[in-house]
């Protein structure tokens, strides 16, 4: 249609050129597009002319100045879109302009268009050379925001840069890690993909396959790409695939169903109505353009009549194709001829369907943009009039400068351009849901808005479908999470999505999912069976509370008790001959001994402290000096005593009770004396005990200075040592009741005992040394005590017929 300015229009309303073949004899023939018709894009092509009809009549914007159009068909063809951009370029008519309005006649000031990213490239590197402004519709391919390569491109529709960082934080936001990719081998696609891949690796998705097909590719090439989705272990699929690509993948798909797959879609395919009769796709998610309604485009849509149906190489075909029979004049003869009763009203058609205007309403602002720049360069307000200049010469540079400041509102619609010509961007989030007919509806569940702060971008406000149907994000990883307590270990020549998962090593946990290391608790901490948490580790001591520290206290007790008894019995007794012979002082000194070395074990029992560590191994080195001295002293009385009854012999007067008492006092002072400087120099204090245990902490003493614990150990051996030496030599004296022998036998268990002691208290782990050295004190109290004084205490309980001098004196009996 002329008019004052022309707005030319180029859309894919078919996607299959007719091949030409040149014998450069005759002139070739006109291109001409061949294949189905794309409804859709010829209900974009007509939205461009309701928008510029509804322009001409309106009295605010261009008053007085009538728009024109020439929509062209690109066949989805670089070859054909460039052709058509020099046309608009050079303004020539095919015939000479006859009409009455000339002042622009067949110039195009700006251009609608391509649909398609290749072509859209190809035209505005043709019209930006000539500075004729390009506003595309449906041209998404980030590349065309390069104001160097193309400075007269402008677009209604996001860039496909925001698409990908869009698709990215969707895959991420349901945990998929493990997809595969599919594009269109063209612009749009590798471009997109390109993008969505680079910010897809920034949030840690892995790609297990991508592969790139085109509609005129050979079938084997598209049969090939349709095996590897069937194959493939990734359950979700993103496609930055053109519509028309698409149809034929998913026919190619629909052959030989693949398993249920996630399809995650750009906008280019997944709010394409045409696209929704492949069920097998139900629960498919994308981005697309929001929404719109435009008053009146509908009845626009359906008012078709004969003549302008006729008129319209295009709309005929589109009549011929949607009710099956053929106008008069149509070079069809397979099909009946349209008889009238065709009713469009009652079409299904991605032609008549208004329900989801995404991209029609892009065309629609398209055309109020450049009408809104034309407006702003030929129009000028004066006294609350808007006075047009219709025959005013207007460059192609003024309609450009125009059009980077242009600002307004549409039907409730911003639009506006940024410094790359790009709107903000906001998109849609769609899903393909069944309805209760069966059919598949597109739903939207959710927005995208770039404009908004980072992470706040991105929401859903309705539950979605997913594949077949289900209600549950489908799980689409190569490997599973690791869970903590684990680490992830990559898997040799495989992408950072897919590991295994390594227990952690022992003593360390890990408390995150997919932890890639394993953290060693602290030195007082040990982890739980899981180990993903650290607890404090079981202090372990010998106690009261447990088996065997009520046993080695009974024991204990049980000995000390057995000493006073004995003293008691001695005491009550203390006047019969047995007890008086065997030097009693004496005696109930080393029971008094006797019963603190049983009690000194109880200090080994119980949590350790600074004065229990001291205690417990001075008053066990000064108690057993002051037993083994005791005993001593009554080894040398034995023996001065057989001195004594040698004629002539006084000895026992240089051995008598002071000096026994003296003796006693002195090897017990050295021990006081060794145990003093001890505890002044290094004394034993209590620590835990980390090393012998990684799981548990020993609570135990420290000896402090280990040559001091020797030393208190080494002495009372000595001492042991002295008096079985004696009491051997002392065995064979002649007398009724030899406590040489007796003595002999508690000093061999004694020293028995001590020697197993060494080794056993080096070599006991935890609180089993403290057993260990609380049995060596108990098993040498109870032998000296049972060898010494259980012959006597039977002898006066049992057998009062043996405790008299006259028995005692007697030589000849044992």
């Amino acid at each position: 249609m002329d008019g004052d300015y022309v707005i030319g229009g180029v859309f894919t309303i078919h996607y299959y050129m007719h091949t030409v073949k040149h014998n450069y004899t005759t002139m070739p023939e006109p291109v001409r597009c061949t294949g189905s018709m794309d409804s859709r894009e010829l209900r974009f092509s007509r939205a461009m002319v309701f928008a510029i009809e509804e322009i001409n009549n309106s009295t605010e914007l261009l008053p007085g100045i009538k728009l024109g159009y020439q929509i062209h068909d690109s066949c989805a063809s670089v070859s054909v879109a460039v052709h058509v951009a020099f046309q608009f370029s050079n303004g020539l008519d095919p015939v000479f302009y006859t009409g009455e309005s000339c002042a622009q006649s067949g110039m195009v000031m700006a251009v609608v268009g391509e649909s398609g990213s290749t072509p859209s490239i190809s035209m505005s590197r043709v019209l930006g050379s000539f500075n004729i402004p390009q506003v595309s519709h449906f041209a998404t391919c980030a590349c065309l925001s390069d104001k160097q390569q193309y400075p007269s491109f402008f677009r209604t529709i996001p860039s496909d840069q925001f698409q990908a960082d869009a698709l990215a934080k969707l895959v991420k936001h349901f945990g998929w890690t493990w997809i595969g990719a599919v594009r269109s081998d063209s612009d749009y696609g590798n471009n997109g993909m390109a993008s969505f891949l680079e910010a897809a690796q920034k949030e840690g998705i892995c790609v297990e396959y991508s592969e790139s097909f085109y509609r005129t590719h050979p079938r084997s090439r598209i049969q090939r790409v349709a095996d590897i989705i069937r194959r493939s272990t990734a359950v979700v699929i993103v496609a930055f695939v053109a519509s028309g690509d698409m149809r034929i993948l998913l026919e190619e798909l629909s052959v030989k169903p693949s398993p249920p797959r996630q399809w995650i879609g750009s906008e280019s395919w997944v709010t394409d109505p045409d696209m929704l009769r492949f069920s097998f796709c139900a629960g498919a998610i994308g981005f697309g353009i929001e929404q719109s309604v435009i008053p009146g485009l509908r009845e626009f849509l359906l008012d078709l009549s004969p003549t302008e149906v006729a008129a319209s190489p295009l709309l005929t075909e589109f009549w011929e194709d949607a009710f099956n029979c053929r106008l008069e004049k149509s070079a069809a003869i397979d099909k009946r001829v349209c008889d009238g009763s065709e009713d469009i009203q009652t079409l299904q058609s991605p032609y008549t369907d208004t329900s989801q205007l995404r991209v029609t309403n892009m065309v629609y602002k398209a055309v109020y943009a450049i009408a809104h720049a034309i407006h702003n360069e030929v129009c000028q307000e004066t006294n609350s009039t808007t006075n047009c200049d219709k025959f005013s010469r207007t460059e192609f540079k003024q309609v450009l400068t125009q059009l980077k400041k242009v600002t307004f509102s549409q039907n409730g619609y911003d639009v506006s351009f940024d410094a790359n010509g790009d709107p903000v961007a906001k998109y849609e989030l769609v899903n393909w849901q069944k309805s209760e007919s069966g059919s598949i509806d597109l739903v939207t569940v959710g927005h995208y808005d770039a404009s908004l702060p980072v992470g706040q971008e991105f929401r859903i406000n309705k539950n979605l479908t997913w594949v077949e149907g289900g209600t549950q994000v489908p799980v689409s990883v190569c490997s599973d999470s690791c869970p903590a307590g684990t680490r992830k270990v990559l898997q040799k020549g495989k992408p950072i999505c897919c590991y295994d998962c390594i227990p952690c090593p022992e003593g360390e946990i890990s408390n995150t999912t997919d932890s890639p290391n394993c953290f060693p608790c602290h030195k007082e901490f040990w982890p739980n069976a899981e180990k993903d948490t650290c607890f404090p580790k079981p202090v372990e001591f010998l106690s009261f509370d447990e088996v065997l520290g009520i046993i080695l206290a009974a024991f204990s007790v049980g000995g000390a008790c057995l000493a006073i008894i004995t003293a008691a019995v001695f005491f009550h007794h203390r006047r019969s001959p047995i007890v008086r012979a065997n030097n009693s002082e004496l005696s109930f000194l080393l029971l008094f001994s006797l019963t603190l070395c049983f009690l000194c074990s109880l200090t080994f029992i119980g949590a350790p402290s600074d004065w229990s560590c001291m205690l417990r191994h001075t008053a066990f080195g000064i108690t057993f000096v002051l037993c083994i001295s005791c005993v001593l002293g009554k080894t040398i009385v034995v023996l001065m005593a057989f001195r004594a009854t040698l004629p002539g012999n006084n000895v026992m007067k240089w051995f008598g009770p002071p000096q026994q008492r003296m003796t006693v006092v002195s090897f017990t002072f050295i021990q006081v004396v060794i145990c003093t400087i001890w505890l002044v120099v290094s004394p034993p204090f209590p620590m835990k005990n980390l090393t012998i245990y990684k799981e548990r902490i020993i609570l135990e003493c420290a000896l402090g200075s280990a040559i001091g614990f020797w030393a208190v150990l080494g002495y009372i051996g000595l001492l042991a040592v002295f008096c079985f030496l004696l009491a051997v030599l002392a065995r064979k004296l002649p007398d009724n009741f030899n406590e040489a022998k007796l003595i002999t036998f508690s000093m061999l268990i004694f020293c028995a005992v001590w020697i197993t002691f060494i080794p056993a208290y080096v070599s006991s782990p935890g609180k089993f040394t403290v057993a260990v050295e609380i049995f060596a004190i108990l098993a040498s109290s109870f032998g000296l005590i049972l060898c010494i004084f259980a012959p006597k205490c039977f002898i006066i309980l049992f057998k009062p017929e043996k405790n008299t001098k006259k028995h005692l004196m007697n030589k000849n009996q044992f």
